[in-house]
């Protein structure tokens, strides 16, 4: 059993979505997914203690990490396979790693979510730039979504894309808080909006009132 690490996210995926697992292939250094596989993703603090979770579900599953960010606060630890029932195993040597259960993980809140409808064409220039997923075109709508703690920002991603065909922008899935940006329609924007909501309002776990 581990002392002293709190289970901050701990959130199952059972099908990585098209644009979603694109994203993650993008941005990770680690063993990229497909489409359709099924995802955990870990965040727990201190970071240092990620490197422990990692071992634990790689000797006791056959599953494989496409992310492992190890921040002095905070650590994210992302996990795959096509199998979700092996997923699913990992995550609950994880649990048993940790003496927990999954309840006990933060429950996600939303600090904001934002829709901005015909976007400049100079705002555009600047997410462009800066995101490493799809971009957004002039005259479309920008969605905007900033979650404590941080890893929640991946089922958001997922849902919405499941939800509604949307583009996904850029996602930040570790650090102090997640943040997640959308284009689409201002019908398709709205329609991930909810899914989104509905989707993190779900999550049961512990109260998650404060900072940090």
């Amino acid at each position: 059993m581990a002392a002293k690490i709190d289970l901050r996210t701990f959130v199952f995926l059972d099908s990585m979505q098209p644009q979603f697992t694109a994203f993650v292939a993008t941005t990770a250094r680690g063993y990229l997914p497909i489409t359709g596989d099924a995802a955990l993703f870990v965040e727990v603090a201190p970071g240092i203690a990620i490197n422990r979770i990692t071992d634990v579900a790689l000797k006791k599953t056959d599953v494989r990490p496409a992310i492992q960010v190890v921040e002095r606060s905070f650590g994210l630890l992302e996990v795959h396979s096509p199998s979700q029932s092996e997923v699913r195993e990992a995550g609950r040597q994880i649990l048993a790693y940790l003496g927990v259960s999954e309840g006990e993980r933060l429950k996600p809140r939303i600090l904001t979510s934002e829709t901005i409808t015909n976007v400049s064409d100079y705002q555009l220039m600047l997410i462009n730039r800066t995101r490493f997923g799809q971009m957004i075109l002039s005259g479309e709508t920008l969605y905007i979504l900033e979650v404590h703690p941080a890893g929640y920002a991946t089922i958001a991603a997922n849902e919405a894309e499941k939800t509604s065909p949307i583009r996904l922008l850029d996602l930040q899935s570790f650090g102090a808080v997640g943040r997640l940006y959308l284009g689409g329609s201002e019908s398709q924007i709205h329609e991930a909006s909810r899914a989104v909501h509905s989707t993190l309002e779900a999550v049961e776990g512990r109260a998650n009132e404060g900072k940090g």
